[in-house]
């Protein structure tokens, strides 16, 4: 016996020492992969920006995801992009930009930045050639201020108009039998409307065709004064279908040129003095970014606080704003003595009315202490907006959709669903009338409604009074701009929602000024995760959802994912854009 726990031990605590030096040897090989040594610009060299590459608030790791390629590089965000464009216009290395203008997977807003970023590299003299086989709208409204735009002679500019087109479920749950029933404050908050409508009310139609008509005014006055084209001229190519094909585009002079791929590079490669077959130093913006420095690197900190995605009660995930999690970044940052100023980069449609309350709460404390600016993205509306509307300073972009003040709740009554549909019946035992009454397996009493109205009420009452102190405007006011109507960034300014038109670099820019100082640097919330909670976090994620799209489908996973964010917004109350919509 004594023998074989000799053995056992032995051999126990060989395989623990084993497996501690196979742990750190993978660690040390994943470093070392994880880690890309810093890169090179090289000489006469063109920054290629590709449109098509979506550019969200904070960079996104590439964590194994281009492995072996000739491009492993992290996908800068939407700050990083806009500093390596300011960078790039004074790097002698840098001769000019490529932009592909294909498909825009950006926001209106994000657009409007990268636009105006473009515009400034411009002025260093330095060229700007966009091209691309098909230019999109959205793209379009980016690369109208190119050097030179060109498309395929096969190919031609999308010069339509927008749409909005929205999917209504009313008549699905009443053949399922399953009654919405709904509870909201606001005539103008739409979002659940396709639950109990079958088509558009006149005040969401109204809203939707005054911000999609501005921002098509803005692509035709953009256009206009980038191609000097009369806007008149402009509209009637859209309203007769005037641009078909590639030689209309031309025709019309929304392009320069009728250009194959080859053909572009060649007139770039004259442009910088390359012989016929040479090859042009194209650099891509995540390359650059690994091979420039480009940050501000000074004594005192200014927080910068991203926050992107639907906002949720306790901590989230990567792709949402979790209340307890970004309550502790700003309370984070007020506590730092070395940070001088806030800034909160907001993109976001809102979601809980408990955690923007929350964080609207934190940032009021804060300001007390140190400036708080924030930031509107795309998107900071209902939530987005109730947790920003006591900031010292708000800037937004023209397109940034923002307001949409108003609250709602769903509780669904499924009695008929499972008795009539799935022959699934429910009994119950409680202590008390209401024990139970957010369930979803019996309708609610009259009694139960009222009370679920008045929450709704109450919680819409204290969002106008957040808006009320904080902008320093009378309550009833807000109440004739509220009823969860939204508004783009512009009028929203007219309105007194928002304080300035401006990007993140000019919030940055405000924040330093109010701090009293030249010589800063940026702290980063969320910050970095370490390598292997990035690789982890990326494996679970990409099999879980890997798992799921081979089940249902493409398809069938946008409604699994539709059913989900439904699932989470039933019984809570929510302040959230009134509408998911695509703009085309």
């Amino acid at each position: 016996m004594r023998s074989f726990l000799k053995v056992f031990f032995a051999s126990l605590l060989a395989f623990i020492v084993f497996t501690l030096v196979i742990f750190f040897v993978f660690a040390g090989i994943v470093a070392g992969i994880a880690t890309p040594k810093k890169s090179t610009t090289g000489s006469d060299a063109v920054l290629v920006l590709d449109l098509s590459q979506s550019f969200h608030e904070q960079k996104q790791d590439n964590v194994f995801s281009d492995f072996g390629s000739s491009d492993q590089y992290d996908v800068p965000g939407l700050y990083d992009l806009i500093r390596l464009i300011d960078h790039a216009k004074n790097d002698t290395a840098i001769k000019g930009i490529y932009l592909k203008c294909g498909e825009n997977n950006n926001g209106f807003a994000t657009s409007e930045e990268i636009r105006h970023a473009l515009g400034d590299f411009k002025k260093s003299g330095k060229f700007i050639y966009a091209f691309a086989d098909v230019i999109s709208q959205k793209a379009y409204y980016v690369a109208n201020l190119a050097d030179k735009i060109y498309c395929n002679p096969q190919g031609g500019v999308e010069w339509k108009g927008f749409s909005i087109e929205e999917m209504f479920l009313k008549e699905t749950l009443n053949k399922l039998e399953i009654e919405p029933q709904i509870f909201y404050a606001g005539k103008f908050k739409s979002a659940t409307e396709p639950l109990r409508e079958d088509k558009m009310t006149d005040a969401n139609r109204l809203q939707l065709s005054e911000m999609l008509n501005e921002l098509f005014n803005r692509l035709m006055v953009s256009t206009s004064k980038s191609r000097d084209i009369d806007t008149a001229i402009l509209r009637k190519c859209v309203n007769e279908h005037l641009v078909k094909y590639a030689s209309d585009a031309l025709q019309y002079k929304l392009v320069d040129g009728l250009k194959y791929d080859d053909e572009v590079k060649d007139e770039i490669k004259e442009k910088l003095k390359i012989e016929r077959h040479g090859l042009i130093n194209f650099v891509s913006i995540g390359k650059y970014e690994n091979a420039v420095s480009y940050k501000l690197d000074g004594r005192d900190k200014i927080a910068l606080i991203y926050a992107e995605g639907e906002i949720v009660d306790g901590k989230g995930d990567n792709n949402q704003i979790g209340g307890a999690t970004y309550r502790w970044y700003i309370r984070k940052a007020r506590l730092d003595k070395d940070i001088k100023a806030i800034v909160i980069r907001i993109n976001s449609g809102g979601g809980s009315s408990m955690a923007s309350e929350d964080m609207w709460r934190e940032i009021t404390i804060a300001k007390k202490e140190k400036p708080v600016i924030l930031s509107f993205g795309d998107v900071a509306a209902s939530g987005g907006y109730y947790m920003s509307c006591n900031a010292d300073s708000i800037f937004a972009d023209p397109n940034t959709i923002t307001g949409s003040i108003g609250v709602f709740s769903i509780l669904p009554n499924m009695q008929k669903f499972f008795k009539n549909k799935l022959g699934v019946t429910f009994d119950e035992v409680k202590t008390a009338p209401d024990a139970n009454m957010l369930s979803v397996s019996k309708p609610l009493t009259d009694l139960q409604k009222r009370f679920l109205q008045s929450e709704v009420d109450s919680i819409y009452f204290t969002f106008k009074t957040r808006v009320a102190d904080g902008r320093k405007i009378g309550i009833d006011y807000v109440d004739s701009i509220a009823q969860g109507r939204v508004w783009l960034g512009k009028k929203g300014m007219q309105l007194g929602l928002v304080d300035r038109m401006g990007g993140i670099q000019d919030a940055v820019a405000c924040a330093a000024r109010m701090a009293k100082t030249t010589d800063y640097r940026l702290r980063e919330y969320p910050e970095p995760k370490n390598i292997l909670d990035m690789i982890l976090s990326k494996y679970k994620k990409s099999v879980s959802i890997g798992a799921i799209k081979e089940e249902l489908g493409e398809d069938g996973y946008r409604t699994y994912s539709s059913i989900k964010k439904v699932k989470a917004m039933v019984g809570k109350t929510q302040a959230r854009l009134p509408f998911d919509f695509t703009i085309q």
